[in-house]
């Protein structure tokens, strides 16, 4: 069943068919635990379709409002990603396309985070950071030796 709650009126199998779901989505399989595509609104309010649609653009809105201030946020001080992500969070909770992008999302984290625990890969991060401190350390003992501790914008000229 796409819409994950129990009762499967004729509604939640019209929404399974129009949204391209038999309850199986081909990506992802159920066995992982993850929960079934479609509408996770109380049953009630997918019932009657005009209040499912009133329940769909509420939804949005609240979503929307939520990624556009984490996109406010990234520029600013704040954790605008994080922001945003609990946005596409909201959207998630109706929309299938929210829903396919978030799995994604998480899928695209795991194998990031599965790939920097590699070895090889650490010890590359690792030797990579200690060039990169090694050369910032000796631009600063170079500019410190050839300035001392002036700022560049009050060097005299010589």
């Amino acid at each position: 069943m796409p819409t994950g709650a129990g009762g499967g009126g004729e509604e939640s199998e019209a929404e399974g068919a129009r949204d391209g779901q038999d309850g199986q989505d081909g990506r992802a399989g159920g066995a992982e635990g993850e929960k079934p595509l479609g509408s996770r609104a109380p049953h009630f309010i997918r019932r009657s379709r005009p209040l499912h649609l009133s329940w769909q653009v509420a939804v949005f809105l609240v979503g929307l409002a939520v990624v556009v201030l984490g996109v406010i946020m990234l520029p600013l001080p704040g954790p605008g990603w994080v922001v945003i992500f609990l946005g596409m969070g909201i959207w998630a909770t109706e929309f299938v396309w929210a829903q396919l992008a978030l799995r994604w999302t998480r899928r695209k984290v795991a194998e990031a985070a599965q790939k920097a625990l590699d070895p090889r890969v650490r010890r590359r991060n690792l030797t990579l950071t200690v060039i990169g401190v090694a050369l910032i350390a000796a631009l600063g003992g170079w500019y410190l030796w050839k300035y001392g501790l002036v700022m560049p914008w009050k060097i005299d000229e010589d």
